[in-house]
């Protein structure tokens, strides 16, 4: 196996050669940057690594690449589009990716702006290309592959400045465009640009404050756990949640999101109809469309303040998969912005106090469980490993963590000890934007060597 490769390996060659294809898109990439990028590629490949392929969409690229253990991309599929921010290897070996949308006037084409659905085969034949946007609704940041072959997408929708401040917004931090809470919307696939809506759920269906008797949705924040205060985080930015990730757990039949402006991640009911979902009944846990559990900042709802919140701007919160060791648990890439000892990230996996019917146990004035997670990493140093945004984790099924730094495009694999066994450095390179990095990445996935979608492939 290799370790510590020189940057004048074979990968090096292929490097170069992704970087060449850019340059069309990068509007010509400095030969200073080639040699930049031809010190990126693998620098670590070791005993007790998880074998397998790494999936990986650079931020504002066309192209999705598929890497092996040794850092050699295997495969590529393109397209037209920027991302918006994720890609999935599906088990037939299509990939399903969002992408964008350019030119929306009501949510633009910032960062995680997304818009369109995309599916390619292994061929890099489009299957399927489906806008989810227009003046009320617009896809960002994250989808869902279903085990039925639908799709959730996640996406922002529009309500008036009106709108809000009758539901009981405050006109603090209220913009003029109003405010874009998100939703989240299963699609079933129809045509090659088409599909059919067959359960959605609105996080506008489940708010309440308590700042004005006279408007909606007033209530006692602090016994309605369940519910999202409305006047939470204000500030003149109509992205209220920014949520920027979705899991779906088949056994459970639920849904995990995480809300980064909240500073929290929050589990829904899918078991429900449509109607449900809008509601306070219904389902598998018998709550509707409410917050089944939510943890990270306590405060959100009365029961504690910011000496007891536990995530900082986080990303990619997700259910560890049955069969891999700490199955059920929840993990979490917290970026640590604002963390009071300063900025570092942490990888945190928390166990949920879930009962047998799907609901999770809650003390009444108390914050949700757990108060500290059950596994956490951290550079030896913490502030030696800080992405202040995007980035992911994922729990693998020998137990290590596979790890994305996002924002500088590092990717590493760490044994439940902490010790990296496996570490790869983005070699394609853009121009940076805004507080994008030339190599940064919004998470990646690692795909066993006997994944179904990838039998009988040439690799």
């Amino acid at each position: 196996m290799a370790s510590q490769l020189s940057p004048k390996s074979v990968f090096a060659i292929k490097s170069i050669n992704s970087a060449i294809r850019w340059l069309p898109i990068a509007v010509l990439v400095a030969v200073a940057s080639l040699v930049q990028v031809q010190a990126r590629g693998l620098v670590k490949n070791e005993e007790g690594a998880f074998q397998g392929y790494t999936l990986f969409t650079p931020l504002r690229s066309t192209l999705t690449v598929l890497i092996d253990m040794e850092g050699r991309v295997v495969h590529e599929w393109e397209s037209k589009h920027m991302p918006s921010n994720s890609a999935y290897l599906l088990t037939n070996g299509n990939l399903l990716r969002c992408t964008k949308v350019m030119g929306n006037k009501v949510f633009g084409d910032r960062g995680p702006s997304g818009g369109r659905v995309e599916l390619f085969d292994w061929d890099g034949n489009q299957l399927w290309d489906f806008v989810f946007s227009n003046e009320t609704h617009h896809q960002h940041h994250d989808i869902e592959p279903m085990p039925n072959g639908n799709v959730l997408i996640l996406a922002w929708e529009r309500i008036s400045k009106d709108d809000a401040i009758a539901a009981g917004r405050s006109l603090d931090g209220l913009s003029d465009q109003g405010i874009f809470p998100d939703k989240i919307v299963e699609v079933k696939r129809t045509g090659s640009t088409t599909g059919d809506i067959v359960w959605e759920w609105h996080a506008w269906d489940h708010v309440i404050q308590d700042a004005d008797k006279s408007k909606a949705n007033y209530g006692d924040v602090a016994v309605h756990p369940e519910l999202l205060n409305i006047n939470l985080n204000p500030r003149p930015r109509p992205d209220w949640m920014h949520t920027n990730g979705l899991d779906y757990n088949p056994e459970l039949d639920q849904i995990v999101m995480s809300a980064r402006s909240f500073n929290e991640i929050l589990v829904i009911d899918h078991s429900t109809t449509t109607e449900e979902a809008a509601g306070h009944s219904g389902g598998n846990a018998g709550q509707g469309g409410d917050i089944l559990f939510r943890w990270g900042n306590p405060a959100n709802y009365r029961a504690g303040d910011q000496d007891d919140r536990t995530l900082f701007l986080q990303h990619d919160s997700r259910w560890v998969k049955a069969g891999r060791p700490g199955s059920g648990n929840l993990t979490i890439f917290n970026n640590g912005n604002g963390r009071s000892e300063g900025n570092w990230s942490s990888i945190d996996e928390i166990e949920p106090p879930i009962n047998k019917d799907g609901s999770y146990a809650i003390t009444s004035g108390s914050a949700f469980e757990p108060k500290e997670p059950t596994w956490s990493y951290s550079a030896p140093n913490p502030q030696d490993f800080y992405s202040s945004f995007i980035s992911g984790a994922e729990r693998l099924p020998n137990g290590n963590t596979l790890i994305c730094s996002g924002s500088e495009g590092i990717f590493f694999e760490v044994t439940p000890k902490g010790n990296t066994v496996w570490e790869y450095h983005n070699p394609y390179e853009l121009p940076p934007v805004g507080p994008e990095g030339p190599h940064s990445v919004f998470r990646v996935v690692r795909y066993a060597t006997d994944y179904p979608g990838l039998a009988g492939r040439d690799l």
